[in-house]
């Protein structure tokens, strides 16, 4: 239960850290906002043109005496709504992390090296496209291993009384799992180490994982909360992932910046080399 609390505890420490450094919580807030942006534009435009793209999918109803070609359309229409706002709460966060791949590098490295010993931090030697390339492979891999839980914990929940009671409770400990994957992917993505032993290493710690991930899943819920927090739960998952790789880490609260307005802005740009 100990490691519960210690995930929770990096959680809220991410979350101080951004609080005491307004410049870093500013452009890290930059990808979240730019990702919502193409998502509201997204659903905007299923909601204005999704009842002519199902009216154009299904001519076969065209022949059928009214009210049932407008019932089943609608239908339709809401069902392909509400399965679009599934796969953007499902996507939001990989597609902000590989969205804000170069600032939430940066933002990590800075963490790094406030929590460091000895002020280091390590650093990737591999070109911004190539990192992008991993993210993106990484965060594909990961969806689908989701959307095969999701479809289990859905056929679930026809299950009576489980699938109402235990089916939630486990779907928010996957949630927490999978989230917790992609924002400590930035970090020990960093330090070389790859998609299958990354998961290796969170399944061997599952309950600091959980402690980590299932509360900000449940934050993610409520709308736009998951842009406010993402800066703060990429600096968390850092710690989070020194703790899993036995890292020494000093205590961040005697931050050598000043902090606040003379935190220097983090830099868009791809780690440097060794």
């Amino acid at each position: 239960m100990r490691d519960l609390g210690v995930g929770f505890g990096h959680l809220m420490k991410g979350q101080r850290w951004v609080a005491r450094h307004g410049r870093s919580y500013g452009f890290g807030l930059l990808p979240g906002l730019i990702t919502l942006a193409l998502y509201a534009a997204a659903l905007v435009g299923l909601a204005l043109w999704g009842t002519d793209f199902v009216a154009w999918a299904t001519p076969f109803a065209d022949d059928w005496s009214s009210p049932w070609p407008g019932l089943f359309r609608g239908f339709l229409t809401a069902v392909l709504f509400a399965l679009a706002l599934l796969l953007a709460v499902l996507t939001f966060t990989a597609v902000t992390l590989l969205v804000g791949q170069p600032f939430y590098e940066s933002l990590s490295e800075r963490v790094d090296r406030d929590v460091s010993p000895d002020g280091t931090a390590p650093e990737s030697n591999l070109p911004l496209l190539r990192e992008l390339w991993i993210s993106g492979r990484d965060s594909l891999r990961i969806l689908v291993r989701a959307l095969g839980w999701g479809v289990l914990l859905f056929a679930a929940g026809f299950i009576p009384l489980i699938g109402q009671t235990v089916v939630p409770v486990i779907g928010f400990f996957v949630t927490g799992f999978f989230l917790t994957e992609e924002l400590t992917s930035v970090a020990l993505q960093r330090r070389g180490v790859r998609l299958r032993d990354r998961l290796a290493l969170l399944r061997s710690r599952k309950r600091l994982v959980w402690g980590f991930g299932t509360p900000l899943g449940v934050a993610f819920l409520v709308p736009f909360v998951a842009v406010f927090l993402m800066p703060g739960a990429v600096a968390g998952a850092t710690l989070l992932a020194r703790e899993l790789l036995g890292e020494e880490t000093r205590d961040g609260d005697d931050d050598r910046s000043d902090g606040g307005s003379t935190d220097p802005a983090v830099s868009p740009g791809p780690a440097s080399a060794h």
